[in-house]
């Protein structure tokens, strides 16, 4: 990585230690690596992206500047952050009982828990590790072109898998469904399943945040943990050139990152996971990495601003 300047006026984010070794601490926001890829549908280098994503991190301030019209953010300076490192090899039934062990821990300990994948095949440890025993009151929001409910084991199959491990689809919402990226038969067992779609298209007539609070509602209603899927590849194509199947026409980077703090801000969101990103697929100004990597930062901003 190029050298950065040091301003002591300026702090970076992203230097953030490991948990604190006393188990009665906790932090905030815990950083957690889960660098699935060996599952996934399309060649991908998925596994150098939470190494990619950090160090995009320090690009950037802890400070966000108050809008002037809701509350200001406090400087995310103040919140207690803790980086758990990669789980290794997460991939396989070992690997994804591992991923889900140290995601079980780390969540335990902090507000809310960020994973960095990895293909999609991240978010079922991610989840299944942060609810525990609440699975059966647990929600799921996903923003993604496509269903995830294939057949089989791969980055394609997440949210089937989460249905048939004990989560209601009633509390499922999907939002960012896009045309051309599924087939009818997946479509068809969405709606069997109960699951909220909220299409693409949707997108262009309302604001992301009016869609947040309803998806968020939803899987909430439980009463239980909700976990959020952000998978890049939701976004255009020109956004996000390092998402395998982004599609152009997909949704702008301002939507993903208002998702994102949507999140944080939400009291039953216990974590988020970004996936679908191959690092060494990515342009030269790393456009995607950094995308994510204020995905991260948006989240612990909505963290900030919970009541």
């Amino acid at each position: 990585m190029t050298a950065l300047s040091h301003d002591p006026l300026w702090p970076r984010a992203g230097d953030w230690p490991p948990l604190p070794a006393d188990p009665a601490d906790h932090v905030d926001l815990t950083l957690i690596g889960i660098p699935t890829h060996r599952t996934s549908l399309s060649p991908t280098g998925a596994h150098a992206t939470p190494a990619a994503v950090r160090d995009a991190l320090r690009r950037y301030s802890q400070f966000v500047v108050p809008d002037g019209v809701g509350p200001p953010c406090a400087d995310l300076g103040a919140l207690a952050f803790a980086d758990v490192g990669d789980v290794p090899e997460p991939d396989g039934p070992d690997g994804e009982a591992r991923a889900m062990r140290s995601v079980a821990q780390a969540s335990a300990r902090s507000r809310a828990l960020v994973a960095l994948g990895g293909d999609n095949a991240a978010t079922v440890p991610a989840a299944l590790g942060t609810w525990g025993a609440d699975l059966a009151t647990a929600g799921l929001v996903t923003l993604d072109a496509h269903h995830d409910l294939r057949d089989g084991v791969s980055n394609g199959s997440p949210v089937r898998r989460l249905i048939e491990a004990g989560l209601d689809g009633q509390r499922v919402v999907q939002v960012g469904i896009a045309d051309f990226a599924n087939s009818r038969a997946y479509a068809a067992r969405a709606l069997e399943l109960g699951i909220t779609i909220v299409h693409r298209d949707e997108l262009h007539r309302r604001p992301m945040a009016d869609v947040m609070a309803q998806a968020l509602e939803i899987a909430s209603a439980g009463g239980g943990p909700v976990h959020v899927d952000l998978d890049v590849d939701v976004c255009d194509r020109s956004v996000a050139p390092a998402c395998p199947a982004s599609v152009p026409g997909g949704i702008a980077a301002h939507e993903l990152r208002a998702a994102a703090r949507a999140a944080g801000a939400h009291p039953a969101v216990a974590s988020v996971d970004l996936t679908e990103i191959d690092a060494t697929a990515d342009t030269s100004d790393q456009r995607t990495i950094r995308l994510a990597a204020l995905c991260v930062l948006e989240v612990a901003a909505g963290l900030a601003l919970r009541r």
